[in-house]
């Protein structure tokens, strides 16, 4: 009998190994997920994904769907796991899992260069308008915390950053990275206050009813780190942005130590 219960768990983890994993991520987010120039996934998450792949010995399949849908099709077995630069948040914790935090980051402003004011107490003031993306914790910070200014919600980070740009919007929120991306564009039009006011932490999404997976992650997500993976990443992404970071004493948002 005990032969056969371990004759049945090996072919079980076996079969998951052999089987590949669907990972959802929305593929419009550079330098984390994006496509390149023949339309293939890449980025640093993709970048991930593969290791993750190579540590479980499964294939890997990325699958490109808008981040407001990334939950649903996690949850409906649609996916796998989630890899597209998802916050953490008490709010998504009641419908799924997370694994350890990989990145740590926040919420900061893009701000319209003849805006007064750079932080975001100082631009909730009646007749300004605060843009932010559909669906992200931007927006969720704004539904909850902006009182005196509009607040409006478009579904692309490129419209929220035209809409600053073109002086429609005083001020867009998102992550550190992002806001860095688009004053490096726009510097005639634009500002940035690259200092978060909220801090968040980056995860994989993970369904409850897989605590298996969930295990496997955080076993590869420490390993990774502990053998420099994060570190090369950031090289590799972020040279000239982590000098950038320093120099304004603002804490870099890509973790590579085990502390987040």
């Amino acid at each position: 009998m005990l032969r056969f219960f371990i004759l049945v768990f090996t072919s079980a983890v076996f079969s998951l190994c052999a089987k590949p994993l669907n990972v959802g991520m929305e593929l419009s987010y550079p330098p984390f997920e994006t496509l390149d120039v023949q339309g293939n996934p890449c980025g640093i998450s993709v970048d991930i994904a593969k290791a993750l792949g190579k540590y479980l010995n499964r294939e890997i399949k990325i699958q490109n769907i808008p981040f407001i849908g990334l939950i649903p099709s996690l949850k409906t077995d649609k996916i796998d796991l989630i890899l597209s630069s998802m916050t953490v948040t008490p709010e998504r914790e009641k419908s799924i899992d997370f694994s350890d935090p990989y990145l740590s980051t926040g919420l900061c402003l893009l701000i319209n260069i003849k805006t007064e004011g750079n932080t975001i107490e100082e631009l909730d003031a009646k007749g300004n308008t605060i843009v932010v993306k559909l669906g992200t914790t931007g927006e969720a910070y704004a539904l909850k915390n902006i009182t005196k200014a509009k607040v409006m919600s478009l579904d692309r980070e490129a419209t929220c950053v035209l809409e600053v740009v073109q002086g429609k919007a005083n001020a867009f929120i998102y992550d550190q990275f992002s806001i860095l991306k688009n004053w490096q564009k726009n510097p005639q039009q634009t500002k940035a206050n690259l200092k978060p006011f909220v801090k968040e932490n980056w995860a994989m999404g993970i369904r409850k009813s897989d605590p298996e997976l969930k295990e496997l992650v955080n076993a590869f997500l420490k390993a990774f780190r502990s053998e420099g993976g994060f570190q090369q990443l950031a090289d590799k992404y972020f040279k000239d942005e982590q000098k950038l970071f320093k120099e304004q004493g603002v804490p870099f948002v890509f973790e590579t130590s085990a502390q987040l």
